[in-house]
Order: structure tokens, then sequence, then C-alpha cells
């Protein structure tokens, strides 16, 4: 297997060769350019240092997006320190508990989320700094103190010329060495430890380097909407940027599609990532009613013209989101069905991938230009996908997967780490097929499949895929009540509102989609009934629909 290089290494060589570059800005404030972020970085080592912080030692972050979130998960790594990243929409009782669990020395966070966290519950902690300013909110040490007090006057003894990229040297990791233990969100379970070496996070960026770096060059600007706790936006809209020469622009607020459109049309991005929520809002809201107009409809169909109207579609959704980008990389969770469509239709430049957060996080990535629609690609570099199933194209089985960017394990966590990595392979709990050319077409959660009541494989993401297709239905999730499926559907507010309906007109509209969504699907699928649901269902940061939550409701 090819041998991983040192990640820290690669941080030093970019920060000193784009000195003078702009980095990281949050979006219309604060920007930082390569030397700032470098000064940052030392003067977090001096308080690392002075207040006993060794490498190996554990430090916290949770706060949201942010260009010091940045630099300061980039100071534990090049220090030697491992980072974990707390997703800021956690509960403070999930944050009290990963802290404690990770048995971290230090937490970084913002000064919002601090408010709503209790010290004694985090009794392990030597303190806890503010991201904003590196201020300290609680100091159980002195030495941490002082190290904060005194900062500018250490750092001035330590570099009493000025500070230049000749100063600039980093800790020197090892591939197995543990770089991040990332708490997963999780669609079907509670958190779980991810430990990732530097290895892992070397051939993600390795390969988004591969694949990516001829159209995405230094200088160029991209906008960052992921949570950067999650592995997805951490690695590619963040830690390839950086070591890329790229400007990276956090957005700030939610990225609702009003508040995204105006910051793409501003910054005009070199590559889109994003998850499969984001942008089926603004095609379902700009792009479907059009195509899906009787009158245009059926102008498609005509020749020369046909594609005259596609084109025009694709250029006015491209300059909608920028203009400038080379694909818009969608992934996190399966892209409709029915959006995917008229996407592939408009010959719009996207594509999906696949990956996991025990992968940190790339298993699968296909460029668009040769991706095949309805798939998630074909393996990644440096990684070996297979199907556990007698007849791998057509019979669906688990993805089991090994290679260079496969966890360790879990964090304390033998039992579930046994479970999962087993005779030398991850298994990810997603079932597939794989057609000759190695593209994977996921059909849904092993955790997720239902039984029907001679046996069948249900795939619940097969039906709500078409679910989701009918009138006023927003979200929605099936499950199983004996031998019964069953729809939860929380309808669309707006269109509701829209339409003046009562609550027994939904249900009575619901009622007609089941009629027609039977009708369209085996007898062992269909629903015996839909629940509308009164509010959005609770998701995970990625916006994944926490479905474990929902398969004992009450029909």
């Amino acid at each position: 297997m090819e041998q991983a290089e040192s990640f820290n290494l690669i941080l030093e060589n970019v920060i000193k060769e784009n000195w003078n570059r702009y980095s990281l800005s949050d979006y219309g404030e604060n920007n930082f350019q390569y030397k700032d972020v470098a000064r940052i970085i030392e003067k977090i080592h001096i308080v690392f240092k002075e207040s006993g912080i060794k490498s190996g030692d554990k430090i916290a972050l949770c706060g949201k997006n942010s260009s010091r979130w940045g630099i300061s998960f980039f100071a534990c790594l090049t220090y030697g320190a491992v980072a974990v990243p707390i997703l800021h929409e956690f509960h403070p009782e999930q944050i009290h508990q990963i802290v404690n669990h990770s048995e971290s020395k230090l937490l970084f966070v913002d000064d919002k989320i601090y408010k709503n966290l209790t010290e004694q519950e985090m009794p392990a902690l030597s303190g806890i700094v503010c991201l904003k300013d590196l201020s300290i909110l609680l100091s159980r040490d002195k030495k941490l103190s002082n190290a904060r007090e005194h900062l500018n006057e250490l750092f001035g003894k330590k570099f009493p010329e000025r500070f230049s990229p000749e100063d600039v040297h980093y800790y020197k990791d090892s591939p197995e060495e543990l770089a991040v233990i990332n708490y997963t969100s999780g669609t079907t379970s509670n958190s779980k430890g991810v430990m990732i070496p530097y290895r892992a996070v070397w051939s993600n960026r390795e390969f988004a380097k591969d694949v990516l770096s001829k159209h995405l060059k230094a200088g160029d600007q991209i906008l960052a909407m992921l949570p950067m706790a999650h592995m997805y936006g951490m690695a590619f809209e963040f830690i390839f940027e950086f070591c890329q020469g790229v400007h990276v622009n956090f957005l700030t607020k939610a990225p609702t599609p009003q508040i995204l459109l105006s910051a793409l049309k501003d910054i005009k991005p070199g590559l889109i990532v994003a998850v499969p929520l984001i942008i089926e809002k603004i095609v379902r809201k700009a792009i479907l009613p059009k195509v899906k107009d009787p009158k245009v409809a059926l102008l498609l169909k005509v020749p020369v013209l046909g594609d005259m109207i596609r084109e025009k579609v694709r250029k006015g959704l491209s300059e909608a989101l920028g203009g400038r980008f080379y694909e818009v990389i969608i992934g996190g969770a399966a892209l409709s069905q029915e959006v995917e469509e008229v996407l592939h239709d408009i010959g719009f430049n996207y594509t999906v991938g696949y990956g996991a957060t025990e992968c940190a996080p790339i298993l699968a990535y296909r460029d668009w230009e040769t991706y095949v629609p309805r798939s998630c690609g074909q393996p990644a570099p440096r990684m070996e996908l297979k199907i556990d199933s007698p007849d791998p194209v057509n019979v669906p089985g688990e993805i089991l997967a090994r290679g260079m960017n496969v966890m360790q394990g879990y964090y304390k966590n033998p039992e579930e780490t046994e479970k999962t990595l087993r005779d030398g392979w991850y298994h990810t709990g997603d079932l597939a097929v794989m057609d000759a050319d190695n593209n994977i077409f996921i059909k849904g959660r092993s955790k997720n499949m239902l039984l029907g009541a001679n046996g069948q494989n249900i795939y619940p993401e097969e039906i709500e895929d078409k679910l989701s297709t009918l009138p006023l239905v927003a979200e929605c999730v099936v499950i199983q009540k004996g031998e019964k499926i069953y729809g939860l559907v929380y309808p669309d507010p707006d269109k509701v509102k829209e339409l003046g309906l009562s609550a027994d007109n939904v249900k009575d509209v619901m009622d007609e989609n089941r009629k027609l969504l039977n009708t369209q699907i085996p007898a062992y699928e269909q629903l015996a009934g839909i629940k509308v649901m009164d509010k959005e269902f609770e998701k995970t940061p990625k916006k994944s629909i926490k479905r474990y939550l929902y398969t004992n409701e009450e029909i």
C-alpha cells in the first residue's frame, strides 16, 4: 500500500508557500491570511506548552463554523494533540458526555454555547477557552491562566525578530498516530467516537488533490456551508482547500436557500460541496415548477428546441449557484430520484459521492463527466470495496471496505469496534449492488431494512424516494408495524398555508397520495396508512433524519 506522508509537514509547507494569500474568512468579516493563521497557531501552541499539554492529549472543539474554529483545529494537530470536534447542535448533556468520554484536557468553545454548559459536569478539564478571542472562560490551572495573561510577552520572547515563514515548524506525525476523535451524529444510534489516524486524513486530502486540483487552484474561493465538526465538511470544504491555497469562506448563518444563493452569487466558488437537502430545496423551488409545466414538458420532447430549453435551464441554475464551479458534489444522504432525473436531463455538472465518518470520510466518487446516475461513484483510491452478496450485481449485500481511509476503531468501545471491524474489513451497514464497472448503487441501511410478511426485503428509502415526490410531502419516513408498512409525513407548511388547507384536507391529500403510491410499488411494499406529523423530523447536522427516533411511532 502507498505510504502516507506527514500531514503536518504538508500544512507547514502550504502556510509558507501561501504566506500573503487569503486563507480563511467568516463570510462578510474576519479575513485571515495564511500568515495570520500561522501566528495564531503559534500563540495557541504557546498556551498548550506553558499549561502542560503534551502530544497525544485530547483537545475538544465546540462551535459554529468559523475561521477561528479552523485555526484552533489545525493548532491541535500541528502541536501533536488529538482534536475532538463536537457538533455545536448537540445538547449540553451530549457535549458534557463527549468531553468526559474523550478525556479532553481543554475545551475550545463559542461563548454562546458556553452559557448553556455546566462546568461541574466536566470535572477533568483544565480549562475552557473562548474560540472568538482565546480568552479563558474557566481555568483550573494557574499555568493556563498565566500563559494566557502573558501570551503576547511569551510570543515576543520566542520570536524577538519579525515572525516569518522560517519560524513555522510543526510536530511531525506518523501514519498510525491518532489525529482526530470524531463523534458521529448518528441516524441509527447514539454517538460513537471514531478514531481517525493521520493516514486517513492524509489519504482523503490526497484523494481530493488527485481529482480536483486541476479545477480548484490557489487563490480560488469556496463557500463552506457544512458543519466542520462533521468529516464531510471538514475534509472537502476545509482541509483540502486550505492545503490547496484556496480561500475558504465560512457561511456562519444557517444555509437557507435565500442566504445560500446570495452568498454563492457573491463568492462564485470554484467547487460546491453540499448535502441533498440543500440542492433539493433549490431545484424544487426554482427548477421543477418550470420543467413540470405541461407546455414546457411538451416542448422538451421537440428535437433541438428541447435541447435549447434544457441549456437555458442548466445555465440559469449554474448562474444562481455562482457560475464558476467545476461541479457540485452531493453526499451525506441519498439524493431524490426526481431531483436527480431533472439534473441529469438538463446536463447539470453534479456528482454523488459516498462516505462515512469511519473513513474520514470518502469511500466512493466519480467525476461528473463520467458519473452514472443513481450511483454513488466507484471505489476511491487506496480503498477496496466489495458487496457481501452471492450475486453483487443483482442481489443487494452489505458494503465492506478496507484501505488507508478506514478508522482505527471506536474510542473506548471495543464491543462496537469488534462488530464493525471484522476479518480485516469495515462493515458499513449500507446495502448496495455493484455493476461490472464497479459503480455502487446503494439500496439502504441494513439497520433500516424491513422484512415483508413472506420474507421479502423492503428498503424504506426507496419507498420514501417515491413518496417524497407526491403533493404536500416535505419530509417522510417509512416504518413497519407488525406485518404492515406505514408512512410518516411532515407536510409542506408553505403549500398548506398557500392553499388554505385544514388538517382534515391534508389527511385527505395524504390518503390520495397513499393510493397513488401503492399503484407504483409491489404489493408487499404498499402502505397501510399515512400519519401526518405536526413538526419536522429531528435531524443530524448533515440533515439526515434520525430514523431510530420514529421506529416506534404510534399510528
